[in-house]
């Protein structure tokens, strides 16, 4: 389908396309078996001004939105996922900055964030505290002009890798989910040590570690917004970067999809190939249906966030269900098409399969992606 982008957003595609193609397909296995971060093609991202997509001018960035990085987020996850995640948790990280950071705070990061100069991640989730946000441990103290950090993040996406870190932290535990607050922490700050690198099933070219707090002091400048605004602030960043996430739905899906439908055309038995079988037939034409009826509702509720509506939480929570459902069915399916030749490494689609597993749980679990939905009914139907 022709979703009308104008010229800058089609170049931008483009450019993330022939990045994918040249930089990515090449060594997405290696990076996958070896489960080495992709630096050099973090390197050629940044030297083709894509950290800065949605960061305002002033701060160094092009002044797109999340459509723009939806774009570039598809097209990296139609080639490697690892890689995609990678990029896209810099944007989960820059979130908390860019919409409740103040002046002096943007003034100082975004530029280097913008530039790729310094990596980010965000530090939310927790061993009690995962789609139970407001369940965080870690805390933060008030001493003087400094808070002290104590506590321990878990899965973090760019741990360890990343220069800068926002972190959500209790400086008040006695009030629940409002006692909450987030945090700028640089790499190097003492008392910031980092985890083992997790094995994972899949994404293998992300780092995804442990973020270990020991009386780690940060500057109280480096609060971001005010006191005990974490939780909002922790829920806004994922309403925005939920989109992201469903755009890695969508190009993981297509990437599994043109694999299986090129492998059907190839292979032949009882004399044709397998394309012209109906059954197979079926399969690939509900798996094109479903990718494009995501990248429908991806695109849309990205467009509709950045029109700075105030509420999105239950478009940008459809956005990431649909579209990571999908993902998850398409490449079972692009695996079942090609048989025992899906099973095996030398083809692409079993590394898909293993990878979109995680789109249904990180960012939120797709189960809770449906009760914020609901809720989300239940508030609008009172209002009927």
């Amino acid at each position: 389908m022709d979703y009308f982008l104008d010229e800058e957003q089609s170049m931008i595609r483009d450019l993330a396309r022939q990045i994918a193609d040249d930089k990515v397909m090449p060594v997405r296995a290696e990076l996958d078996e070896k489960e080495e971060f992709p630096w050099e093609i973090m390197k050629t991202l940044a030297q083709s001004d894509f950290f800065g997509i949605y960061v305002p001018e002033e701060y160094g960035g092009l002044g797109k939105g999340g459509f723009e990085l939806a774009l570039v987020i598809e097209e990296l996850s139609r080639a490697c996922l690892g890689v995609s995640t990678t990029y896209a948790a810099n944007a989960l990280g820059t979130y908390p900055i860019l919409l409740y950071g103040s002046d002096e705070q943007k003034r100082k990061y975004l530029p280097g964030i913008a530039s790729g100069e310094k990596l980010v991640a965000f530090g939310l989730t927790e061993a009690n505290a995962g789609s139970d946000a407001s369940g965080v441990q870690t805390t933060a103290k008030l001493e003087g002009s400094e808070y002290v950090l104590n506590g321990t993040k878990q899965w973090i996406t760019n741990g360890g890798e990343a220069e800068i870190y926002t972190i959500i932290a209790m400086t008040d535990k006695a009030k629940g989910a409002r006692g909450a607050s987030a945090f700028i922490v640089e790499k190097g700050t003492p008392g910031l040590s980092f985890g083992k690198k997790e094995n994972k099933l899949g994404i293998k070219a992300s780092s995804t570690r442990e973020l270990i707090f020991e009386n780690c002091r940060v500057p109280r400048e480096n609060l971001i917004g005010k006191q005990g605004m974490g939780f909002i602030i922790a829920m806004k960043t994922l309403d925005n970067s939920r989109t992201g996430v469903g755009a890695q739905g969508v190009g993981v899906a297509q990437g599994a999809f043109d694999a299986a439908a090129a492998y059907a055309r190839e292979r032949h038995q009882f004399g044709q190939p397998i394309i012209s079988i109906q059954a197979v037939q079926h399969m690939l034409a509900d798996m094109a249906t479903g990718i494009e009826a995501a990248r429908a509702l991806v695109y849309s509720v990205a467009r509709f966030i950045d029109s700075k509506v105030k509420d999105v939480s239950k478009e940008s929570a459809m956005a990431k269900l649909f579209a990571t459902d999908v993902a998850m069915k398409v490449t079972v399916d692009a695996v079942q098409v090609m048989g025992g030749a899906g099973y095996m490494k030398e083809y692409p689609v079993e590394k898909m399969m293993r990878d979109a597993k995680i789109l249904q749980i990180y960012e939120g679990t797709n189960q809770i992606q449906r009760n914020v939905i609901g809720q989300a009914i239940i508030k609008e139907s009172a209002r009927l």
